[in-house]
C-alpha cells in the first residue's frame, strides 16, 4: 500500500441537491494538484459526474469516489447525490467513511435530504463538518443561515472561517486570533469561541484556561480538536464558494433549479 492505514481520511459529500458537491469535490481536486484544471458541469467534464446521464441531466444519480494526497494524507471523497428519492444511495456510502461533509447552498439552505443525512450522519456516530457554499451570492443571508444551522443541529456548530468583502474571499478564524473586518461576527470572537469549545474535552487545556492562560496555541488544540469532532462536541463551519475556486473557471451559461427551495442558482 501507498499510504498507511493511519494517513487516509475517508470523507463524504453529502447534502442537498443543487448545493455544489460535485464542485467541491472538482474545486478540493484542483487545489490538492489532482487535476490540472477544473471541470465544468455544463461541459460534463467533472471528475465525479462522468456517467451520460449524469452528464445531460448536470447533477449526480450515483455515487461516485475520487482521491488527493495532501500534508501526506490520502484523501478519499465519495461524492453523493442530493436528491431524496435518490437519498439511500447517499445514506449507503456512510458506513465506510469517518467524515461526513454537509454541503449546504447559501441561499436554499437547509433541505430535507440535509436533515436526513446528517440524522444518519449522527446515528453512526460520524464526525460531522458543515460546508456553506456559494456565499459570493450577493443575496445570501449567511449569518442568519449559520443561526439556522446551530438551530438544527446544535449550537456545537461555529464557524471555522468568516467571509469579507460580502463573500469573495475567506478569512481563518482557527490559526488566526486577529483579523480584517469580516461580512459578521469578528475572527477574535470566531477564534475564542472555537478555543473555548475545543478545551472543554482536555481537562488539563480547560484548567490552563480557567486560571488566566489565554495564550493556547492551535497547535495545542490538534489531538483536543480531533476529540470534539468524534464527540459531536464540535461541528465546524466552513464557508466557501466551489465555483469560484479557480481563477480560470468561467461562470457557466446554464443555471439549475434549486433542488431544495427551487430558485434558480449557478450549481
Amino acid at each position: 500500500m501507498a499510504h498507511k492505514t493511519e494517513d487516509i481520511r475517508n470523507l463524504a459529500l453529502v447534502g442537498n441537491a443543487a448545493a455544489g458537491k460535485t464542485l467541491l469535490a472538482e474545486a478540493l481536486l484542483y487545489k490538492a494538484g489532482a487535476i490540472r484544471v477544473m471541470g465544468d458541469l455544463t461541459r460534463g467534464t467533472t471528475v465525479c459526474d462522468s456517467d451520460p446521464m449524469e452528464k445531460e441531466l448536470q447533477h449526480s444519480i450515483d455515487t461516485a469516489v475520487c482521491h488527493f494526497d495532501l500534508q501526506g494524507r490520502r484523501v478519499n471523497l465519495i461524492d453523493t447525490p442530493g436528491y431524496v428519492d435518490l437519498l439511500g444511495r447517499s445514506q449507503s456510502v456512510l458506513g465506510a467513511v469517518e467524515t461526513a461533509v454537509v454541503v449546504v447552498d447559501a441561499q436554499c439552505g437547509i433541505g430535507i435530504a440535509t436533515r436526513r443525512i446528517t440524522e444518519t450522519a449522527i446515528q453512526r456516530g460520524l464526525d460531522r463538518i458543515i460546508v456553506i457554499n456559494k456565499i459570493d451570492h450577493g443575496d445570501a443571508d449567511l449569518l442568519g443561515l449559520l443561526g439556522q444551522l446551530r438551530e438544527a443541529f446544535g449550537p456545537e456548530c461555529l464557524p471555522i472561517n468568516l467571509p469579507v468583502d460580502g463573500g469573495q474571499r475567506v478569512v481563518d478564524c482557527f490559526f488566526t486570533r486577529e483579523g480584517p473586518p469580516t461580512d459578521f461576527s469578528s475572527v477574535e470572537k470566531a477564534h475564542r469561541n472555537i478555543v473555548e469549545q475545543v478545551i472543554e474535552v482536555d481537562a488539563a487545556l480547560l484548567e490552563r484556561y480557567l486560571g488566566g492562560d489565554e495564550a493556547i496555541m492551535a497547535e495545542q488544540l490538534h489531538d483536543p480538536f480531533e476529540k470534539a469532532l468524534r464527540e459531536g462536541h464540535l461541528i465546524p463551519v466552513c464557508f466557501t464558494s466551489a465555483l469560484t475556486a479557480s481563477p480560470n473557471l468561467r461562470k457557466p451559461a446554464i443555471d439549475e433549479e434549486c433542488g431544495s427551495c427551487g430558485e434558480t442558482t449557478v450549481t
